[in-house]
């Protein structure tokens, strides 16, 4: 039996991990497909917008609120090994996934230790992270399409998986309801020992602090001087002529610069961090003052990882 409630007026701030946004106008709970369903069909009938939110990173809700239905995923701890596949629903949180890979002695999911959010978003946005990413894991997504109401399976391919992005990402007709992930046999003495390896970088990388997580996607830089000199500085590769966005931010002088309650993070120059008093619009001038920086001084063009709702 489905339990899904719809309620009124829910704030999004405590939602994200930024800590910023207005109300919801309608706000539901979905643990499961069939509520996911439902809360599809209410928003259908209603003739409202709607935003399936994870676990709350790489998201920007705007001041002003959401004026459709919210609704938000939530793990119901149903994780299952079926053959050579590990079954779960999109609304599962990442680490709950990883910690399964782990206890029953598989790999190929260590490298998202730590990363907030559901198996749906990141699926959604190709999440990765330490050399890992989604698309990797990926054997097939079972997909609700809005358009047609017909649920169909994805193979890896069909997601057209690439950098920081799907079809799924491009197309919000198509909802993620349920992944199948590959892995790999393996001790459970290597695995614990790489996710503490990548727990520490994690550390010592990522800034505390109420932030959505990487900001901008690391560009395609075409200035050869640019990236010569960022492998002088760094004694890094750049990789298919990407540089990592928080070097740039560093580069234009906004390591540490402040709009409002909100700044750029001195740890990590790629992070912008609410203290607590920040704003959405906070946020977009400071972004829109960067990428304008950007443009001008390098001729780079920025974009955004983190996706805005309800502007």
């Amino acid at each position: 039996m489905s339990k899904l409630t719809i309620q009124k007026n829910i704030p999004l701030a405590d939602l994200t991990t930024l800590r910023i946004g207005g109300l919801a106008k309608f706000f539901c709970v979905a643990s499961n497909e069939t509520e996911l369903l439902e809360a599809l069909d209410f928003a259908s009938e209603k003739k409202i917008d709607f935003f399936v939110l994870g676990g709350g990173s790489n998201i920007l809700f705007s001041d002003k609120g959401f004026s459709g239905l919210v609704i938000k995923m939530q793990g119901a701890l149903e994780i299952k090994q079926k053959d050579k596949f590990i079954e779960c629903w999109a609304g599962e949180n990442l680490n709950s996934i990883v910690n399964f890979f782990k206890n029953n002695n598989f790999s190929g999911m260590e490298w998202a230790v730590g990363i907030p959010g559901t198996v749906g978003g990141a699926i959604r946005g190709n999440a990765g992270a330490y050399g890992g990413q989604m698309e990797n894991n990926i054997s097939s997504v079972r997909v609700f399409n809005l358009e047609n109401k017909i649920s169909a399976d994805y193979s890896c391919k069909d997601c057209q998986f690439a950098y920081r992005t799907s079809i799924f990402k491009k197309n919000p007709q198509l909802i993620v309801l349920a992944v199948k992930l590959k892995f790999k046999k393996s001790q459970q003495e290597i695995i614990k020992q790489k996710m503490q390896e990548i727990i520490t970088k994690r550390n010592t990388a990522m800034p505390k602090g109420f932030s959505a997580g990487s900001f901008f996607q690391n560009p395609i830089v075409k200035n050869t001087e640019l990236i010569l000199q960022f492998e002088k500085d760094t004694g890094k590769k750049s990789q298919e002529g990407k540089i990592p966005a928080g070097w740039l931010i560093e580069e234009i002088g906004f390591r540490g610069k402040k709009i409002g309650g909100v700044m750029v993070s001195k740890k990590h120059a790629n992070f912008f961090i609410n203290d607590g008093t920040g704003t959405a619009e906070d946020v977009v001038i400071l972004a829109g003052i960067i990428k304008q920086k950007l443009r001008k001084e390098f001729d780079v063009q920025i974009k955004e990882e983190i996706v805005y709702v309800g502007f």
